[in-house]
């Protein structure tokens, strides 16, 4: 599709028609987490929203685009979360806790624990699900650790072992947690979130804080 074809940007569209792609969003959200990537399509969904097929494209081109854009509204809260966490000025601990806390807390969400149950058992089938995810969510949350990280390694209070690396790896602690309860072996309310949060922290720390 060439370039005039594109459509306009969220922010150059009317009241109205904001009001119609919140709707899209919506019932795309709906359709994702409970029947899954490959059981939603886009006739299946003029169905239930009403209206013509050259409207709905006319928001969204393609499947891929509109679940970006779902996986963008069902983060848009988190994202924001974390970037006050690691913006907001404090401890180097007390930051990472409430960094953690803010992820452990969204990885134990009902639409949270469906979305990654979702990109989990479809990828394979279908990469774009994957490659989506990962850079409206994983990635983000990757690269906004990170970035404090390199700051704290330049403050000299962290040893550099690469800051990207050292976020997979803290955040890669707390997935363990969130495969525990795909599978059903722990609660899916995160019931020992604090503690966990508190001893990944600590792991982090003992492996890479610098003395003061």
């Amino acid at each position: 599709m060439n370039d005039a074809a594109k459509q306009p940007s969220e922010q150059d569209l009317t009241p109205r028609q904001q009001e119609r792609r919140a709707a899209i969003v919506a019932a795309a959200r709906r359709s994702f987490l409970d029947r899954g990537y490959a059981a939603t399509s886009m006739s299946g969904l003029l169905k239930t929203l009403g209206g013509s097929k050259a409207t709905l494209w006319s928001y969204f081109r393609s499947k891929e685009e509109l679940f970006a854009a779902v996986i963008e509204d069902v983060t848009a809260s988190f994202r924001q979360q974390i970037e006050t966490d690691l913006l907001t000025p404090g401890e180097l601990e007390e930051t990472l806790v409430n960094f953690c806390r803010s992820f452990m807390n969204r990885l134990s969400q009902p639409d949270g624990v469906a979305t990654w149950r979702l990109v989990m058992a479809e990828s394979s089938r279908f990469p774009e699900v994957g490659q989506i995810f990962y850079r409206q969510a994983a990635g983000h949350v990757e690269r906004a650790l990170a970035a404090y990280i390199q700051q704290q390694i330049d403050a000299g209070r962290l040893r550099d072992e690469g800051a990207l690396d050292m976020a997979r790896l803290l955040t890669g602690m707390h997935k363990a947690g969130l495969h525990r309860r795909l599978w059903g072996v722990e609660p899916a309310d995160g019931t020992d979130t604090q503690a966990e949060v508190h001893r990944f922290v600590g792991y982090f720390l003992r492996l890479f804080a610098l003395p003061h």
